[in-house]
């Protein structure tokens, strides 16, 4: 077992990790032993407290930081409170990535567990009559997931028709009519921030996280691949150059007025919700707000999409402030969405801000647009952008490599490569290029294996291990086993008509 150097810390106490959550690990300050010599360190002598086993727990303390690749205060001595616009992306993180922030790299994988968390919550077990929706209610999300500690409360859920040309988003039930809903699906949620996450993250967050697709990969090979402009769906944009890839225009903006979870469009939802949430603690309560969007896959593109149309919608314009709300995205292995004036104007025109977060080797964030692309020349890109296939990525990439974790086995299977959870893997171990992989905050590996195989076998992690207790099955009063009962599943708030209305959209419900 390799032997590691103490952490720095202040000189009265060290360190030692114990499992905190599924999520993480803490750490628990003791009284200090005697330091070693130098020279000691320098050849980084095992802890005290390290244990010689074969333990997941070992394999992180092997791992653990040493003085030489992180201190959590350098550079600044801030926090999060401090230097959240920073963190926000204001100067497009420059200066932030290499070597690797750790307060960012700390809020890239909080977002991303934003992300993972509509996985964690989406039924997509076709026997149960509730598939295709949220397995929570929305007032118990965040606990039933084990993140209450993140200081978030869910203000309303998102939901998306099965109108699209989009395979394997939409799951359906196998109980025919006592299903909960044949033609919605649960695709996301909306959550703020509360008061004490508040002062800790120094503004009131209000976060849009967006579902992916669920399994397999079909839907990149189905991609309509022709661009649409803005403006067709409702999106207020002068450029009518602009243009977006229309599966995923159709996804965000599609309705059926025939029912009662998606009689309002994805759209409607997030700019409704939002324009409330900014009214009240932007305008009325007078807050530092920031608007924060986050997806996974195709939930990325959702996210790329629903970022502009707030921005576009001048929905982060706020009576008596002079400047915006700042809007990011967070985004997590996902594909290209509009074409390179769509690029100028998410950038430069509204301002919206986007950190890609990539596996290199994984096949979604190149596609569409194969062939033309930011990457190409630019005299040959000027020529292709009036071609229907031209696409181009927006805002900036943190581009990871799987091949740097010594826990990731060699696999040929993209679905490895497009998780989720191996992201947010890779993002605890970065510290930057040349840097030696090493995990930042004991996230658990285990993580990974949630819904693949893809940790090496001999960490003794099961493959898709991730499921309900008893598979939702619970024993009625007579003793019988039954599916799980939601009692109430959360629709829509009954406002939404009077805020479209102010919005100048029409309601046809």
């Amino acid at each position: 077992m390799a032997a590691i150097t103490q952490p720095k810390l202040p000189p009265a106490s060290i360190a030692i990790s114990r499992p905190l959550s599924p999520r993480r690990h803490t750490h628990l300050l003791i009284p200090s032993l005697p330091s070693p010599p130098p020279s000691m360190r320098a050849a980084k002598v095992r802890s005290p407290f390290a244990v010689r086993d074969d333990s997941m727990s070992s394999i992180i303390a092997d791992l653990e930081m040493d003085e030489e690749e992180e201190d959590l205060t350098e550079g600044s001595g801030r926090g999060l409170a401090d230097r959240w616009r920073e963190i926000h992306g204001r100067d497009d993180w420059a200066g932030l990535l290499d070597p690797m922030d750790p307060l960012l790299r700390s809020e890239l994988i909080r977002y991303g567990e934003f992300s993972q968390a509509c996985y964690d919550a989406f039924d997509y077990d076709p026997v149960s009559r509730f598939c295709g929706s949220c397995k929570y209610n929305r007032r118990s999300f965040f606990a039933c997931l084990g993140m209450a500690d993140h200081g978030y409360a869910v203000t309303r859920y998102l939901y998306a028709t099965s109108n699209f040309n989009l395979p394997n988003f939409f799951r359906t039930s196998r109980a025919g009519a006592k299903t909960w809903s044949q033609k919605a699906n649960w695709i996301g949620y909306i959550a703020v921030s509360d008061d004490e996450a508040s002062a800790r993250i120094g503004r009131r967050d209000i976060v849009v996280a967006w579902r992916g697709t669920v399994t397999r990969l079909e839907w990149i090979a189905d991609l309509m691949d022709f661009l649409r402009p803005v403006a067709e769906v409702g999106i207020p944009c002068p450029d009518s150059a602009v243009k977006v890839e229309s599966g995923f225009a159709d996804l965000y903006t599609d309705k059926d007025p025939t029912c009662r979870f998606c009689k309002y469009s994805a759209r409607e939802q997030v700019i409704t919700e939002v324009r409330k949430l900014v009214e009240h603690y932007a305008g009325a309560k007078g807050e530092e707000v920031s608007i924060s969007v986050t997806g996974h896959s195709l939930g990325s593109a959702l996210a790329m999409l629903s970022a502009y149309d707030i921005a576009e919608m001048g929905l982060t314009r706020v009576e008596g402030k002079a400047e915006p709300l700042p809007v990011a995205v967070f985004s997590f292995s996902g594909p290209r969405v509009g074409n390179a004036r769509f690029k100028e104007r998410f950038e430069e025109g509204v301002g919206i801000k986007a950190i890609r977060v990539v596996n290199v080797h994984d096949t979604v964030p190149k596609v569409p647009g194969i062939l033309f692309n930011e990457r190409i020349p630019a005299a040959i890109r000027r020529m292709a952008e009036g071609l229907p296939w031209s696409y181009s990525h927006v805002g900036v990439e943190l581009a990871l490599d799987h091949k740097w974790s010594p826990f990731l086995k060699d696999t040929g299977d993209p679905s490895c490569f497009h998780n989720l959870e191996a992201h947010l893997h890779l993002l605890d171990g970065y510290h930057g290029k040349g840097h030696r992989f090493v995990l930042a905050s004991a996230r658990d590996p285990a993580l990974v294996n949630k819904a693949c195989d893809f940790l090496k076998d001999h960490h003794m992690v099961p493959p898709f291990w991730r499921q309900d207790e008893n598979k939702g099955m619970t024993r009625a009063h007579d003793g019988r086993w039954v599916q799980r009962n939601l009692h109430e599943i959360d629709d829509h708030p009954e406002d939404t008509p009077y805020l479209l209305r102010r919005l100048g959209l029409k309601d046809h419900h």
